[in-house]
């Protein structure tokens, strides 16, 4: 069992929408921490530019992504194109690991005597606490549509921006010791922001590539007992799932149902588990009903006697 194309159509819609809406967040964002960066020639205030800029290109990648991943299954994807979306929340990760070469790399230069330290002043922290304010926003909300939605990239980039805000934090905490006399300050927190954007990147595999090696979506003794509850069942033998539940999972069992029962009853079963497993999360079920298997005849027993037997 499938969800109807009118639905799938309207989530990709949705996500979609809300792609758009916080590229342009990320936009303005990205614009003001450059223009701070450079008015205050703050590396660490680059480096957050740099990693709000890789927020801002993660959502145009998720707009090409999701366009592709709503498409219906065909001849080359039985499955559908859900994948497009987790490869999209990948390349994630590609963006990240840029972002933390060149952050960190920036920081050990300034460390060892590279640059001049940063000029701090009352704007520079009344526009960073603004672009603060913007990412916790965009950050909840992609959070929120990201649940609503299913959608593994929306919640990817949540996470992203939520470092973001986390990232801005220790900018402004990094400028604050600038401006009390410690200089090194800024370098040595463009090398704590590269720490948080490389976690980030760490929580996001490890989300993503489950669903691409076809791990499990839910564990087969789970799915078992639970099969096993409804009626004319006897047994649950083969069980595969993958995906994630709740979004695009998909499942593939054997059930084992009396040899005696007619066509029409073992096919009202089958209808019976597909509905229970969707209603738990399951986009697509198959199930196979076979009869019990029959015990092994025995050899007939000869009354005569093997030969050399006294």
């Amino acid at each position: 069992m499938t969800p109807a194309p009118e639905e799938t159509e309207a989530r990709h819609r949705f996500v979609r929408r809300v792609l758009w809406g916080v590229l342009w967040a990320n936009l303005f964002v990205v614009a003001v921490k450059v223009f701070v960066g450079v008015r205050a020639g703050s590396l660490a205030v680059l480096g957050d530019a740099a990693h709000s800029g890789v927020d801002a290109l993660n959502n145009v990648v998720g707009l090409a992504a999701v366009r592709v991943a709503h498409e219906p299954p065909d001849e080359e994807h039985p499955y559908g194109h859900g994948k497009f979306e987790t490869l999209a929340a990948l390349a994630v990760v590609s963006f990240l690991s840029i972002t933390v070469f060149e952050i960190g790399s920036g920081a050990v230069r300034r460390l060892f005597g590279s640059g001049a330290p940063p000029a701090v002043d009352r704007m520079t922290f009344l526009l960073l606490l603004g672009t603060m304010a913007v990412n916790i926003l965009v950050a909840a909300s992609e959070a929120r549509w990201g649940r609503r939605l299913r959608s593994q990239f929306l919640s990817a980039d949540a996470r992203h921006t939520s470092a973001d805000v986390l990232v801005t934090i220790s900018v402004i905490g990094g400028l604050a010791l600038v401006k009390f006399g410690w200089e090194a300050a800024d370098a040595w927190l463009a090398l704590v922001v590269a720490a948080l954007i490389a976690r980030s990147g760490w929580e996001i595999l490890r989300n993503t590539i489950p669903v691409l090696v076809d791990s499990r979506a839910v564990e087969a003794g789970r799915i078992r007992r639970f099969v096993r509850e409804v009626p004319g069942v006897l047994d649950v033998t083969d069980v595969r799932s993958r995906g994630t539940l709740g979004g695009d999972a998909y499942a593939e069992i054997t059930v084992v149902v009396d040899g005696a029962m007619r066509v029409e009853d073992g096919h009202r079963i089958a209808d019976d588990v597909e509905g229970r497993l969707a209603a738990q999360g399951f986009a697509g079920v198959v199930v196979h009903v076979e009869p019990p298997e029959e015990p092994p005849a025995r050899a007939p027993v000869s009354g005569r006697r093997p030969p050399g037997a006294g």
